[in-house]
């Protein structure tokens, strides 16, 4: 691992995809800040990549306050200059339409929706003074904007289940303890796999950028 001087910031750092992605990039050699709602849990993902000899700071982050949100991304920044901010807030609900209340809406539209915004706006603070950085998200966009000022801002669409225990639990609801136990090994998508993706969207040159792209397992039924 060769260490190098930037920072990525996870924002959502939870128990799978989040995770997997502070593991690829600590790989890589970056410093990573991962932050979650209840911070006390990142301690087994801080633990597992100081072992490997990674370099990572966890803490409690409420992305939907916008002190919190500054205040990590500014200290990301001290650590090593902002390369990459992926914004990975989890907004699932397993509402149908109808049974879907003001208050389960508004809170999923904070997490996915207004916490996105603030993270892209105090990313994109910090580091258009270098007119270069990543900002990935799994829910909008800001590519037209900051593209031309050296800001790679990309929109991951996941089309399919990803294997957590969120969506093995929905599955077991829906079809029943025989389905889980008896689960395609390509229907859902592995977490890792997600943080692959996105260390591919870093990767890409200046001039081939994609803004967007839709990934899912080869065996999803369309």
């Amino acid at each position: 691992m060769e260490n190098r001087n930037a920072t990525v910031a996870v924002i959502g750092a939870g128990d799978f995809i989040g995770a997997a992605i502070a593991r690829k990039f600590a790989f890589e050699g970056f410093t990573v800040f991962a932050g979650r709602r209840k911070g006390e849990k990142l301690g087994p993902l801080v633990a597992e990549i100081e072992a490997a000899g990674g370099r990572v700071v966890g803490r409690s982050l409420d992305a939907r306050k916008e002190e919190e949100i500054t205040a990590f991304l500014q200290d990301a920044d001290a650590a090593a200059p902002l390369e990459v901010c992926v914004f990975n807030i989890g907004a699932n609900v397993n509402f149908p339409l109808l049974e879907t209340t003001e208050r389960v809406f508004r809170k999923v539209w904070e997490m996915a929706c207004y916490a996105g915004f603030l993270a892209g706006r105090e990313a994109a603070r910090l580091m258009l003074p270098r007119n270069r950085g990543n900002i990935f998200f799994t829910g909008q966009s800001a590519a037209r904007e900051l593209g031309p000022k050296g800001i790679h801002v990309a929109h991951l669409v996941i089309d399919a289940g990803v294997d957590t225990a969120w969506v093995r639990e929905r599955i077991k609801e829906r079809e029943g303890d025989a389905a889980l136990a008896n689960l395609d090994p390509g229907r859902l998508m592995r977490p890792g796999a997600v943080a692959d993706a996105y260390w591919q969207i870093y990767q890409e040159p200046r001039d081939a950028w994609s803004f967007e792209r839709e990934i899912r397992p080869f065996a999803e039924k369309w």
